[in-house]
């Protein structure tokens, strides 16, 4: 019997225009009424899930989001971190250095100033409205070293962002999981994180184990909790080698594509 469902947003969960259906809400709630805790894994911070979170009554003593692709898991509610695999300003001052140099915009979220930025730039703005935040454009050398970061991003246009990521020197991959999760942004996480060691952190607090989760997704960032999953499933507009990876794939965001998964594997109908 699984135990634990992930479902990621954008592209899974999230119709394209951003709404979720009334079936996938149904289908969440009778998993939830079986003692299935159902969490969303997103790269976003929780300030830009509280309205899902809200919409699908997910904001209980029981309930927990996964953000920034897993770098920080916490309770909804009191917003208790449960763990928490950060990056720090010496990461931010190096990345900035190697994106002056590739000429692609950037910025970051630091935990105690948010969504920060050297200069302020169309996807900053997206990330700002995605997730309803403020920007906060800052001098990047005022930062000092030891500074937490939750992530760092270089965010262009998507004909800039691609050959700027080709030409990265191979020690980029060497110290930060690098993750595209969409054609404009590319996040670098602390070494040790992805969606699948966030789940992986869950499971161990609720002590689940791996055979017992379903995971969710579309995209890059999400090819880790597919692959670390009991079952993994790809969506059908799923990127081809998330859908490689998977152990199933099921339909599209448009078509209801959460919903039918779990009736199939959790509500068996």
């Amino acid at each position: 019997m699984y135990k634990l469902v992930a479902i990621d947003m954008d592209g899974t969960l999230l119709k394209g225009d951003k709404t979720i259906s009334e079936r996938t809400k149904s289908a969440i709630q009778s998993a939830r009424e079986m003692d299935v805790t159902v969490v969303l894994a997103t790269g976003r911070p929780i300030e830009g899930v509280s309205r899902y979170l809200e919409e699908l009554d997910m904001y209980t003593d029981k309930d927990y989001v996964l953000s920034y692709n897993g770098a920080l898991v916490q309770r909804t509610k009191s917003k208790e971190a449960i763990a928490k695999i950060a990056l720090d300003g010496s990461d931010l001052h190096y990345l900035k250095k190697l994106s002056d140099e590739l000429g692609v915009n950037l910025h970051a979220f630091s935990e105690k100033k948010g969504l920060i930025t050297p200069k302020n730039s169309k996807y900053t703005e997206v990330e700002a409205d995605i997730n309803n935040i403020e920007i906060h454009e800052i001098n990047i050398d005022t930062i000092s070293n030891d500074e937490v970061m939750i992530k760092i991003m270089m965010i262009d246009e998507p004909e800039i962002l691609g050959p700027a990521m080709e030409k990265l020197p191979k020690e980029v991959f060497e110290k930060y999981t690098v993750v595209r999760s969409t054609p404009y942004f590319l996040e670098f996480l602390n070494k040790e994180v992805n969606k699948g060691v966030g789940v992986e952190m869950l499971a161990n607090h609720l002590g689940i184990k791996r055979e017992e989760i379903i995971t969710l997704g579309d995209a890059g960032n999400d090819l880790h909790m597919i692959e670390y999953a009991g079952l993994g499933i790809a969506m059908g507009n799923a990127f081809d080698e998330v859908k490689e990876a998977a152990d199933y794939i099921t339909d599209t965001n448009e078509n209801d594509g959460v919903a039918k998964a779990i009736e199939k594997f959790i509500l068996n109908k």
